[in-house]
């Protein structure tokens, strides 16, 4: 029997919706932690655990849930990935606790790891190469529209309905796409099926990333140093097993022959190290140090969001006719700018100045964003769609998670796990400071890293 093929734009919209969902919680729970810290008495570096639980299960799991999706379908990992994502993000609504929300965001962080590890890998099979930076580009601007609408809607629904229906609206959206993506996706891709699953190198990589993502957010106690400290131990391990191993879960080879593959998953981590916790720090600033109410934060915040939408979209499209890598590259130098801008923020600086530094950072990374996954996706054959999509999103999550400890390091060193309130007013800042002068360095260093892929075609 033969298979019924699944359509480009029927395709395309599923994972622009799967691409929305996701990100729109991300953006959107910002706006709802100081509700949320109200509810449940929780300080600031407690509540940073809302989103690097989520961003620590995302990322575990990713490599290990992209093996298995070409083993038996990548179809089916997206829509159970889907699924959970809307189930245990609408069960968030009802939590009772703080942790007890804290672990259904870790939840729902296995569930958006199916995702990751499987949606570009559908979006490059469906569309060829000619046309894949397009297409990148229309997918990734549905990441920046979730992202522009996630603060504003995030913001309204916290302020006039409670931070629970911010969970319930998003985890039902979550559920209906999934439906509609076991209707709409006829085609199964098994990429590897008939191999075997490597338990052994699944379990060394999911204790390595996870030993340095959450001794990274533990800094600076000894903890943080003893936990980074087995994780780089594991990866040793880990890139040892690879190598002997004739199917390991993820096959180390790939950096090690393709240079170009390599650099662009590293610029990429570190654009996403330096960018994501822009938003979490931001919302408190604009909350607590400007007292604005949440949707008020929300509408200063959709700035950078609306203006990646925009660049990203047509970024995707330049980047099948210009070199992506110098697009990329570029997009970094911007953002290292706008950073730079915010180190010098105080209680003082007029909104108008944020909304300035938020432009230049959504030019920057909307100009890196689509050009970079283009490299990474166009630097590999076939057969390692899989793993390429499932790097791209672990570099993007450790980045993130590695943005979130940036940040709750800054606020410990300087807050503490102290409510913010005005007697704090200026250990706040203080962090804030302490933040963006960190991720200032490092996208300067991240632009200098990708500037030597400028013109290389290396493909694995």
């Amino acid at each position: 029997m033969i298979q019924e093929r699944t359509g480009k734009n029927p395709a395309l919209l599923i994972l622009c919706l799967a691409s929305f969902a996701v990100p729109f919680m991300g953006s959107a729970v910002n706006l709802s932690l100081p509700q949320i810290g109200r509810t449940f008495a929780m300080g600031a570096v407690s509540q940073s655990w809302i989103a690097t639980a989520y961003l620590i299960s995302a990322a575990v799991f990713q490599v290990p849930f992209a093996r298995l999706a070409d083993l038996v379908g990548r179809r089916k990992f997206f829509i159970l990935g889907l699924a959970l994502f809307g189930v245990s993000t609408f069960l968030c609504g009802l939590s009772s606790s703080g942790a007890m929300l804290i672990v259904l965001r870790a939840l729902s962080g296995a569930g958006s790891a199916m995702l990751f590890g499987t949606s570009m890998a559908i979006l490059v099979s469906i569309f060829p190469p000619e046309h894949r930076g397009k297409a990148i580009g229309i997918n990734t601007s549905a990441v920046y529209l979730a992202l522009a609408s996630g603060p504003f809607a995030g913001g309204l629904l916290t302020q006039h309905a409670g931070w629970q229906s911010l969970f319930f609206v998003t985890g039902a959206a979550g559920m209906a796409v999934a439906i509609c993506a076991a209707v709409i996706l006829k085609q199964e891709w098994t990429e590897a099926k008939g191999e075997r699953f490597d338990r052994t190198g699944s379990l060394i990589y999911a204790a390595g990333l996870f030993g340095l993502i959450f001794g990274f957010a533990e800094l600076p106690a000894v903890r943080g140093f003893a936990f980074i400290a087995t994780g780089i131990a594991c990866f040793v391990l880990f890139v040892v097993h690879g190598l002997k191993d004739s199917q390991p879960v993820f096959d180390v080879r790939i950096f090690s022959g393709n240079r170009v593959f390599g650099l662009s998953c590293l610029s990429a981590l570190i654009n996403y190290a330096c960018t994501s916790a822009v938003a979490f720090m931001l919302s408190l600033y604009l909350q607590y140090i400007h007292g604005f109410a949440p949707k008020d934060a929300g509408l200063v915040l959709i700035v950078q969001a609306c203006v990646q939408c925009a660049v990203s979209f047509y970024a995707g499209r330049l980047s099948d006719r210009l070199n992506p890598a110098m697009l990329a590259t570029s997009g970094m130098g911007i953002i290292a700018v706008g950073l730079t801008g915010l180190v010098f923020v105080s209680p003082q600086t007029p909104i108008a100045v944020i909304v300035v530094l938020l432009f230049l950072l959504g030019f920057g990374f909307g100009l890196f964003s689509s050009p970079n996954s283009n490299v990474i996706m166009s630097s590999v054959d076939k057969k390692y769609y899989g793993q390429a999509s499932a790097t791209m999103g672990t570099m993007r999550l450790t980045g993130q998670a590695f943005s979130m400890g940036i940040a709750a390091m800054a606020l410990s060193l300087s807050v503490g796990n102290r409510a913010i309130t005005p007697e704090t007013h200026a250990a706040f800042m203080q962090g804030f400071h302490i933040t963006f002068a960190i991720f200032a360095v490092l996208c300067v260093a991240g632009a200098y890293t990708s500037s030597f892929r400028v013109g290389k075609k290396n493909r694995f």
